[in-house]
C-alpha cells in the first residue's frame, strides 16, 4: 500500500476524533467558566488540531511501512482513542476531572508514542512534536479551568464541576 493510502486510512481515524469537536462544542456551559490568561483563542483550535492530525495522520502512514513499528502503532491506535475521549468527557459531560484523567493517560500516551516514533522513523517521530506541545497547553489548560471552577458551578446535568 502507498504512502498516500496510508495516510487516509490514518487521517479517517483522526477526523473521527476531530468530529467529536463538531457534535460536543464549548458552548455557553464552557463560556461561563473561569480561564487562565494563557488561554489560546477560539479560532488557534481548529487551527491547532487541523495541522496536528495532519501531521500525526502522516507520522502513522509513515510508520506502518517500517517492520517493526507494532509498539508505535499500537500506542499511536490508543492516542487517538483518548483524543476521541476526551472532548465527550470535557465538553459533553462537563466532568472536568475525569477530563483530566483522560488527558493525563493521553499525553502519557503520546510521549511513550514520541519516543517510540523517533526509534522507528526519525521524521515520524519530529511529526509528532508538535502535539506533544500542544498537549501541555492543553493539559495545563484543563487543570487550570478544573482547579479554578471546583464547587463554584454546577454541571447542565446537575453533577458539581
Amino acid at each position: 500500500m502507498t504512502t498516500f493510502a496510508l495516510f487516509l486510512i490514518f487521517l479517517l481515524a483522526c477526523g473521527g476524533a476531530a468530529a467529536t469537536g463538531i457534535i460536543f462544542k464549548p458552548g455557553t456551559w464552557y463560556e461561563g467558566l473561569v480561564k487562565p490568561s494563557f488561554t489560546p483563542p477560539k479560532w488557534a483550535f481548529p487551527v491547532a488540531w487541523t495541522a496536528i492530525y495532519v501531521l500525526i495522520a502522516w507520522a502513522g502512514a509513515r510508520l506502518a511501512q517500517h517492520p517493526g513499528a507494532g509498539v508505535a502503532l499500537a500506542l499511536w491506535a490508543a492516542q487517538i482513542s483518548l483524543n476521541t475521549l476526551w472532548t465527550p468527557v470535557f465538553f459533553g459531560a462537563h466532568r472536568m476531572g475525569a477530563g483530566m484523567a483522560v488527558m493525563a493517560v493521553l499525553f502519557a500516551t503520546v510521549a511513550a508514542l514520541l519516543i517510540a516514533a523517533f526509534r522507528v522513523d526519525y521524521w515520524a517521530g519530529l511529526m509528532i512534536v508538535p502535539y506533544m506541545a500542544w498537549l501541555c497547553v492543553a493539559a495545563a489548560l484543563n487543570w487550570r479551568v478544573w482547579q479554578d471552577n471546583r464547587g463554584r458551578l454546577q454541571s447542565d446535568h446537575g453533577r458539581p464541576i
